[in-house]
């Protein structure tokens, strides 16, 4: 039995792994395209903010037509169109179809993830709920760690469309894995009655934490590369290492967080709300040398991935204790790209105004600020709650 749990998941984490790296890969690939499709690199850098407003914005919707249906079956279709998405992407003769197979892969992606959470919660009893979450996750920091680079260094060997090639097998992979490896589970009810949920408070403090909290890590992270090697000093040759060491921290600190929420959900998110705090008011100061940046750079990735496993796990236990909601499930990745937005622009607006891109840990800083004060609003609410019902 566990056997077949961790083969399930395994199989999950293919799918989250393929569509990790669809994300972000392109970001090394843009000046490529750009060239080939013969627009600007501004121009080109819309199929990163596509793809993200696609998910933002098509994720829930997609999930509130199929929350009824029976999971598998959907997580396959799901997969099929990600692969769909990639092959047009790869086939691409101008701008406006890229930008369309961006589009469809990313309102996969979601969805995707959010039935994936619900069902890896399935396969496990609900005090191991984090854990399960946390390994269909691993996909994403692997992603992060070797499936990037990996799919930048085949785009330059290769031509950037065999990236995108990859990416559409990795996701016929995942497909076949799921048919073969994932139990199935039957639908979750109308979606219309998963709606009710998000008239509890406690779902949008929980969905706003989330948005901040990895907020705070973009406003930095979309900048790391001049901020480590204009300020820190690392020749640009350094930065593949230095990401990948990052993502390294995304591995440790999603395993470090997921055993940690099992014991103790809303600690777990505090403290490690506080450490990623104390972590970017230090990257403000620490960037100015190689050494200490370097560091920094790593703990950055410990602490902000802890976070991940507790609080996908308290957005869907807000909207229903059984963490049955898709529809929540599916607004807390809307809530991480919402949050990944707004840290890029408002540390993208500091660096503007004339504040140096060192200025940018302090606006995550900010938004950690903002995210621990939802969490003790979110307390307080629960503690209220709590003693009412004792006294009644």
């Amino acid at each position: 039995m566990i056997r077949r749990t961790g083969l399930a998941l395994a199989a999950l984490a293919v799918g989250t792994f393929a569509i990790g790296m669809t994300e972000f890969v392109i970001t090394g690939l843009l000046p490529d395209i750009a060239t080939d499709l013969g627009v600007s690199i501004p121009t080109a850098g819309l199929l990163i903010s596509g793809y993200a407003l696609s998910v933002l914005f098509g994720g829930p919707v997609m999930t509130y037509f199929v929350a009824h249906r029976r999971r598998k079956p959907v997580l396959i279709s799901l997969l099929f169109f990600f692969v769909a998405g990639n092959v047009l992407c790869a086939l691409a003769p101008t701008y406006s179809v890229m930008l369309s197979g961006r589009i469809l892969a990313a309102l996969a992606h979601g969805s995707y993830i959010g039935f994936a959470t619900i069902v890896a919660g399935d396969l496990v009893a609900p005090n191991r709920r984090s854990s399960a979450i946390a390994a269909m996750l691993s996909g994403l920091t692997a992603a992060t760690v070797a499936g990037v680079p990996l799919g930048t260094l085949l785009g330059q060997q290769l031509g950037w469309r065999s990236t995108f090639w990859a990416m559409a097998v990795l996701g016929l992979v995942a497909a076949l894995a799921t048919a073969a490896l994932v139990p199935d589970t039957p639908g979750g009810g109308a979606a219309r009655s998963q709606l009710a949920a998000f008239r509890n408070p406690a779902v949008w403090l929980a969905l706003g934490m989330t948005a901040l909290a990895f907020g705070a890590v973009y406003a930095p992270f979309t900048y790391i590369a001049p901020l480590m090697t204009d300020v820190a000093g690392w020749a640009p040759g350094a930065l593949p290492w230095l990401l990948a060491l990052f993502g390294l921290g995304l591995v440790v600190g999603n395993v470090i967080g997921a055993r940690a929420a099992d014991r103790r959900l809303m600690g777990t998110i505090v403290a490690a709300s506080v450490a990623m705090l104390v972590v970017l008011v230090a990257f403000a100061w620490t960037s100015h040398a190689k050494f200490p940046a370097t560091v920094t750079l790593f703990v950055l990735g410990v602490v902000a991935y802890a976070t991940v496993p507790g609080l996908t796990t308290r957005v869907i236990t807000a909207a229903d204790g059984e963490a049955q909601n898709l529809l929540a499930s599916s607004a807390a990745v809307s809530a991480f790209n919402l949050g990944n937005a707004a840290g890029a622009y408002f540390g993208g607006r500091v660096i503007a105004a004339g504040w140096g891109y060192d200025a940018t840990p302090l606006v995550g800083a900010a938004m950690e600020v903002g995210a621990l004060g939802l969490a003790a609003i979110l307390l307080l609410t629960a503690r209220r709650q709590t003693m009412m019902v004792g006294n009644l």
